[in-house]
C-alpha cells in the first residue's frame, strides 16, 4: 500500500509539470482528488489492514491529499504568471522618445474642487476620510436619526440593491463610522473630532439644470466641547473665500434635516448671474450649497458620544454645485455628460 502511495506521489509530480493550461490542471485535480480520484481510491484498500495499520495509512493518505492540493494550487499560480508574461511579450513596444501631442488631458472640474476643499480643510486640522458608495440602511438612515417609515426618506427616493443594501443618497452615511473612529481620542485625550469625507451620492429624481441623480458631496463634522453655529459659519466662509479667492455672499436660512438640530440651508449668491436670477439658480439668485446644522443629540449618542458633554456641527457641502459656481457650468448635467468638448471649457491643466 505504501508503495502504491509513493508511486501516486511521483506520478502526480510528473503530470503537474506537464500540465500546460488551466483545463489540463483541472482535469488532473479531478483524477487525483475527485470523489473517484486516485488518492481517494487508496482509502478503499484499507479494509484488509489492521486497526493500527489503518490509522497509520490513513494519516499518510490525508497528508498526500493535502500535499496534492497545495501542489495543484501552486501550479495554477505558476500558469497564471506564465500567461501574464506571454501577454506582456505580445504587447507592442512604445517609443518613449516620440514627442507628445500638445493637447493634454486635465482633471475633471469636480476633482479640482474636491482637492482644493481637501487642501483647505486639511490646513484647518481636518482629517480626510473615504467611505464606500454601497452602504446599509442603518448607515444611511437609522444611524443618523432617520428611522424606518420616517417622512424624510421620501426626499431621498433611493436606489436599493437586491441584498438590501443601497447606493448612498447622502454622505451623512459616514457620520456614525467617523464618530466611532475618533470618539475614543475625543473622550480620552480631549482631541476634537474634525473630519471631512467626500463622496458620490445617488438619488432617483428628475433631472434639470440644478438637479442630477448622481452628484458629489463633501460631508464634514466637528465635535468638541462648546461647539456652536458660529464655528460652522466661520469654517464655511473661510472655505468659500479660499475656493473663490474672494469674499462670497452667503445666507443661512432654517432647514429641516433629522440628523441636525437646529438645521440650516447655507446658500451662495449665484455667481453665474450675479444674483439676478437664471436657470442655474432656478431664477432665485441663490443656489442651495450646503445643508448644515448642529449634530442631533441622538446621532451623537448612536456614535458613542455623550451629548450632555459634547456638541458638534455637520455639513453636506455640494461639490457638484460648487464646481458649477467656480467654473461657470450652467447645467449640472454637463458634468456627467462625458463630453470632452464640454468639459475642456472648464478644466485647468494641472
Amino acid at each position: 500500500m505504501k508503495e502504491k502511495l509513493e508511486q501516486l506521489k511521483s506520478r502526480l509530480s510528473e503530470e503537474l509539470s506537464a500540465a500546460a493550461d488551466p483545463q489540463a490542471l483541472e482535469s488532473l485535480r479531478v483524477r487525483y482528488l475527485g470523489k473517484k480520484g486516485s488518492i481517494t481510491d487508496l482509502l478503499k484498500g484499507m479494509k484488509a489492514l489492521s486497526n493500527e495499520e489503518k490509522k497509520e495509512f490513513g494519516q499518510l493518505v490525508n497528508t498526500l491529499k493535502q500535499q496534492a492540493a497545495e501542489s495543484i494550487q501552486k501550479r495554477a499560480e505558476e500558469l497564471k504568471e506564465l500567461e501574464i508574461k506571454k501577454e506582456i511579450e505580445l504587447m507592442p513596444e512604445f517609443d518613449l522618445t516620440i514627442p507628445t501631442k500638445e493637447e493634454r488631458g486635465s482633471y475633471h472640474p469636480i476633482t479640482l474642487v474636491q482637492r482644493e476643499c481637501e487642501r483647505i480643510f486639511t490646513t484647518m486640522g481636518f482629517n480626510v476620510e473615504d467611505y464606500p458608495e454601497v452602504v446599509t440602511d442603518y448607515e444611511c438612515f437609522e444611524a443618523v436619526n432617520v428611522p424606518k417609515n420616517h417622512p424624510a426618506r421620501d426626499m431621498q427616493d433611493t436606489y436599493y440593491l437586491t441584498n438590501g443594501e443601497l447606493l448612498k443618497s447622502q454622505t451623512s452615511a459616514a457620520q456614525n463610522a467617523i464618530l466611532k473612529k475618533y470618539g475614543p481620542a475625543l473622550r480620552e485625550k480631549g482631541m476634537p473630532i474634525r473630519a471631512i469625507f467626500p463622496g458620490r451620492c445617488f438619488r432617483n429624481e428628475a433631472t434639470d439644470a440644478t438637479h442630477e441623480n448622481t452628484f458629489f458631496q463633501m460631508e464634514g463634522v466637528m465635535v468638541d466641547k462648546d461647539i456652536s453655529i458660529s464655528n460652522l459659519i466661520y469654517f464655511m466662509k473661510t472655505m468659500l473665500s479660499e475656493v473663490f479667492r474672494r469674499d462670497i455672499k452667503v445666507r443661512l436660512r432654517p432647514g429641516f434635516f433629522p440628523f441636525v438640530e437646529p438645521g440650516f440651508e447655507l446658500d451662495i449668491n449665484c455667481l453665474i448671474c450675479g444674483g439676478t436670477g437664471c436657470p442655474s439658480c432656478n431664477h432665485s439668485g441663490w443656489l442651495e450649497l450646503c445643508p448644515c446644522g448642529m449634530i442631533h443629540p441622538e446621532v451623537l449618542k448612536e456614535g458613542g458620544i455623550d451629548p450632555e458633554e459634547y456638541t458638534g456641527f455637520a455639513f453636506g457641502l455640494g461639490l457638484t454645485r460648487l464646481a458649477m459656481m467656480k467654473y461657470g457650468v450652467k447645467d449640472i448635467r454637463d458634468l456627467n455628460s462625458g463630453s470632452l468638448k464640454v468639459m475642456s471649457q472648464f478644466t485647468d491643466d494641472k
